[in-house]
């Protein structure tokens, strides 16, 4: 088991030293997020817990469920809670997604947050680790599930944020105003300035009016090959 740290180590993270380990995709996405005061957030596909523990220690007000399929995963997610002592605002749920409904949690969801799997069956090379495969293909759960049970699940008005390819963008935006999550916030997502955009963070309301937003572009390495300044901060404490 790996250890790391964040924010000058008040948040510590165990993840396995072999299958699947979070990327930087799942902090990109933890630090765009701006849910209000008191609301309850799901993470659907929670893998370690990265996600919901940033956004426990960024929003100490906000409670959060975490939804993950696989049980070595789910556990761990489990113990990275009890360690940094989050067990108030977190609860780990080992379930398929699919399966879940109204009556799966106390409390009605303000928020939805992903970081789904990317890749269709059959497409790209799949992970000989099952764990790591599927996290990353859709093998368990495809976009128009994680987005029906989003739809299933929200409150109306309630706000929708996922990271994913921009290659695959229509078939998002297509799959969500399907279910009435309008999107209203984009922001793409480039190596450099001067790269082409690879990922995008999405940001959608359940019920919502159309109009979209197009916000200026996160960059995340500067000329030198070192993080930007936007970057550097998201993990100060």
């Amino acid at each position: 088991m790996a250890t790391d740290t964040f924010f000058n180590g008040r948040l510590r993270i165990h993840q396995p030293t072999m299958g699947y380990r979070y990327s930087i995709d799942a902090v990109l996405l933890a630090v765009q997020v701006s849910p209000r005061l008191n609301d309850t957030i799901l993470d659907l596909g929670t893998g370690c817990g990265i996600i919901a523990l940033i956004l426990a220690y960024r929003f100490p007000q906000v409670s959060i469920y975490g939804v993950e399929i696989q049980k070595e995963l789910a556990d761990i997610a489990t113990r990275n809670v009890i360690v940094n002592k989050m067990s108030d605002q977190i609860s780990i749920v080992q379930q398929d997604m699919k399966t879940l409904d109204t009556d799966s949690f106390p409390d009605k969801i303000d928020m939805v947050v992903t970081n789904p799997p990317y890749y269709k069956i059959k497409t790209g090379r799949t992970n000989l680790d099952r764990q790591r495969a599927i996290a990353r293909h859709e093998i368990c759960i495809t976009l128009k599930d994680v987005i029906i049970t989003a739809r299933r699940l929200l409150s109306v008005k309630g706000q929708f944020v996922i990271i994913y390819p921009v290659e695959r963008i229509i078939a998002l935006l297509t799959e969500m105003h399907h279910a009435d999550i309008e999107p209203k916030k984009l922001r793409m997502i480039h190596s450099g300035r001067h790269t082409p955009s690879q990922l995008v963070i999405v940001t959608g309301i359940k019920g919502g009016r159309p109009g979209l937003k197009v916000e200026t572009p996160l960059i995340l390495y500067n000329m030198n090959n070192e993080y930007t300044e936007e970057v550097r901060k998201i993990f100060e404490p």
